[in-house]
């Protein structure tokens, strides 16, 4: 296999790192302002740190429900997995199933050796054996590419975010002397804007990337093609509620969770359309 490195995916990697750097720096200094102490604001910043790196990706899984799955338990997708990995020169991630009727796919982790890849259960039934072979190649090429570790602490920050908006105003206690629950909720409603937007700035080119990476793998991009198009036809067919419980991970997915125009929009990913037809295009140029 001949891996060529993506230099424009490199470069909105870069991009997106230096940007959350900008993003800590002023998250750094609200939090300074606000408290009042630089030891206070080092602590909590460093520590925050500390379990974005190491602790990100099994939040990802968390998120999911998902687990990691021995090869006693998933023979076939173990081997699968192991083979894929042997192809794409990589060492192999754990491999977790999420019991979800979404068919999906992601892959997280904070590098090359300490990566994970995910599928749900409504995955492994909509799928055949050369379709869930280039979705799994997708995720290792995410993996390779080494965006993967991006989106897992740029997702993680949001997240974070995300949940102190969400959630923030239930630990207001007193209503009259819980203005710096507002603040919190306020600053962090800003940090999930920017975050989303950061996100989106790579999310959409490195899923093109990983669609080629993961046709090159297999040499199968027609299999790729027809997987993204039974995944997001399926998808109209599983429950709202279990959509609007998975949509906080649509920069993840292989196919994101969209509903209505607005959802559309703001997707974190390309058309399926235009995706498959990028594909077509690579599968003719294959066989010529």
């Amino acid at each position: 296999m001949q891996w060529k490195p993506d230099w424009g995916l490199r470069g909105r990697m870069v991009l997106t790192m230096f940007l959350l750097f900008v993003l800590y720096v002023v998250f750094f200094g609200v939090i300074v302002g606000y408290s009042g102490s630089l030891t206070l604001a080092v602590l909590f910043m460093g520590g925050f740190s500390f379990v974005q790196f190491f602790f990100s990706d099994k939040l990802a899984l968390y998120s999911m429900g998902a687990s990691e799955v021995s090869e006693d338990e998933y023979p076939e997708l173990h081997a699968m997995v192991s083979r894929l990995c042997q192809q794409a020169d990589l060492p192999k991630p754990k491999v977790a199933v999420a019991d979800s009727r979404t068919p999906n796919a992601f892959a997280t982790g904070r590098s090359q050796k300490n990566a994970a890849v995910c599928v749900t259960t409504g995955l492994l039934r909509a799928l055949d054996q050369e379709e869930l072979e280039g979705v799994l190649a997708h995720e290792l090429a995410h993996v390779k590419n080494r965006d993967v570790m991006v989106m897992t602490i740029a997702s993680f920050l949001s997240t974070l975010a995300f949940l102190v908006v969400r959630f923030g105003w239930w630990f207001g206690g007193d209503r009259r002397n819980n203005g710096g629950v507002f603040v919190a909720i306020a600053v962090s409603l800003v940090v999930w804007i920017l975050s989303f937007l950061l996100i989106r700035l790579l999310s959409r080119y490195r899923e093109f990337a990983a669609d080629r990476g993961g046709a090159v793998i297999t040499g199968k991009p027609g299999a790729l093609a027809s997987a993204l198009m039974t995944i997001d036809g399926t998808m109209d067919r599983v429950p709202k509620e279990d959509l609007r419980d998975q949509a906080e991970m649509n920069a993840f997915f292989i196919i994101p969770i969209r509903s209505g125009f607005v959802g559309r929009l703001f997707s974190t990913h390309p058309s399926t359309e235009k995706r498959v037809e990028r594909l077509r295009r690579l599968e003719r140029e294959l066989e010529t």
